[in-house]
C-alpha cells in the first residue's frame, strides 16, 4: 500500500511541474509560419530575438501600387515596446515591379531597387551597397492583392549600431 501511494504522490508531483513547453526554445520557431493565404503575419529575427508587429495602433502595412505607370512597394513592421522605445522594420521599392519567385537585392533607396529599412525611436536608416541583404517574392496575387515572401538584411541604426535582420518572413494582404 505504501508503495502505491508513493507511486501515487510522485506521480502528482511531476505531473505538477510546469514546463512552458508551449514556446519553443529556438527562437526562428517562434516566428510566424511561412504562409501565402495573406494571413497578415510578418515576423524575423532583431539581432537574434525575435521581432513581431504589435503594441501600436497600426503594426502592419502594406502596399503595392501602379502610380503613373511605375510599381512602388512599401511593407513597414511596427512594434512599440515596454520601455516605449519604437523600433518598425520595413522592405521597399521604388519604380520596381516585383515579380513571383524572383530575388532582389535590398540596395539604397533609389529608383528601381529594393531596400529594407530600420526606424528606431525617431531616426530611419536605409540598407546601401555595403549594408545589404535579400528579398524573396514567394507568392504575388494581384488580384486577391496578396504578397508573401523571405528577407534578410544587415543595416547599421543612426547611433552606428550594426544590426541583423534575419529568417524574416510575411504573408500580407496589400492595399493598392
Amino acid at each position: 500500500m505504501k508503495k502505491i501511494i508513493l507511486l501515487l504522490l510522485i506521480t502528482f508531483t511531476l505531473s505538477c511541474c510546469n514546463k512552458d513547453d508551449d514556446t519553443p526554445s529556438n527562437p526562428v520557431d517562434q516566428l510566424p509560419q511561412a504562409t501565402q493565404i495573406g494571413a497578415n503575419t510578418f515576423g524575423c529575427l532583431l539581432d537574434g530575438v525575435v521581432f513581431k508587429p504589435g503594441n501600436v495602433s497600426n503594426p502592419l502595412d502594406a502596399q503595392y501600387q501602379l502610380i503613373n505607370g511605375s510599381f512602388y512597394f512599401s511593407l513597414d513592421a511596427a512594434r512599440r515596446y515596454d520601455n516605449s522605445n519604437y523600433i518598425s522594420i520595413g522592405l521597399g521599392t521604388l519604380n520596381l515591379e516585383l515579380f513571383q519567385g524572383n530575388i532582389y537585392p535590398l540596395l539604397e533607396q533609389e529608383d528601381g531597387k529594393a531596400n529594407g529599412s530600420f526606424f528606431y525611436n525617431t531616426s530611419i536608416t536605409y540598407t546601401s551597397i555595403n549594408k545589404t541583404g535579400e528579398l524573396k517574392i514567394t507568392k504575388l496575387d494581384q488580384v486577391n492583392n496578396i504578397i508573401s515572401g523571405t528577407f534578410w538584411f544587415d543595416i547599421i541604426d543612426s547611433q552606428g549600431v550594426f544590426h541583423q535582420i534575419r529568417d524574416g518572413r510575411f504573408d500580407v494582404q496589400y492595399t493598392n
